[in-house]
């Protein structure tokens, strides 16, 4: 999952829903740094309820991952896309097409529940406004035992930039997708592949409540 789907449902508790963010924004902001499920379950019952807060939303996000990552609509998705890349794009040997078939998954998926949900995105970057970054970037720092400033900055620039918007438009969404592979140092893509997107859009659009539906929900 990415950022709005593993938060849409929080709004309404914005460390919550910032801390389902804080997995991934360690993977921009300080690679070297990450916040797993176990170590954040142990803050479940600290004193502070902003902490206790900021644990739960990391524990939603690996949780959420864990099943959402073993659908058959996932596993389906990010396959057909890994297997179009390899088959119109030319030989690479890198990790770019699966890579780039795992996160088009999560990233459309973003784009067409913010579709579906008229007014949520901008709701979820209004909580975002709401919380303190430095609070935030401490509490990591608590956790972890590794000072966290660049998370606090990053948090800024996310909630100024809101580049989730950008999904929604496909050439935005390759500039997106090229500044990620150029953090990997990984080639970027071009035009051909801006061509697939609608398609893209289409089939992930079509899978939505497979992919935002955990197992045994409803039974």
């Amino acid at each position: 999952m990415n950022y709005f789907a593993h938060g849409r449902l929080f709004i309404e508790r914005p460390y919550l829903l910032a801390g389902t963010a804080i997995p991934d924004w360690l993977n921009v902001a300080d690679r070297r740094t990450r916040v797993r499920e176990k170590l954040a379950r142990a803050w479940l019952e600290n004193d502070d309820p902003t902490v206790v807060e900021l644990a739960r939303g990391v524990v939603q996000h690996h949780r959420d991952d864990a099943w959402f990552h073993d659908t058959t609509a996932f596993s389906e998705l990010s396959l057909g896309f890994t297997k179009w890349m390899r088959e119109r794009l030319g030989p690479d040997d890198s990790m770019r097409p699966s890579f780039v078939g795992h996160i088009l998954v999560e990233m459309l998926l973003d784009a067409s529940l913010a579709i579906r949900e008229p007014g949520r995105l901008e709701a979820y970057y209004q909580a975002m406004s709401g919380v303190n970054a430095m609070q935030i970037a401490n509490v990591v720092t608590q956790m972890t035992g590794r000072p966290c400033e660049a998370l606090a900055k990053f948090i800024g620039r996310f909630v100024e930039v809101r580049f989730l918007w950008d999904y929604l438009d496909n050439d935005k969404l390759v500039f997106r997708l090229n500044q990620v592979l150029g953090r990997l140092e990984l080639p970027l893509l071009g035009e051909t592949f801006c061509q697939f997107l609608p398609e893209a859009r289409e089939l992930v659009a079509a899978r939505v409540e497979e992919l935002i539906t955990p197992p045994g929900a409803g039974m």
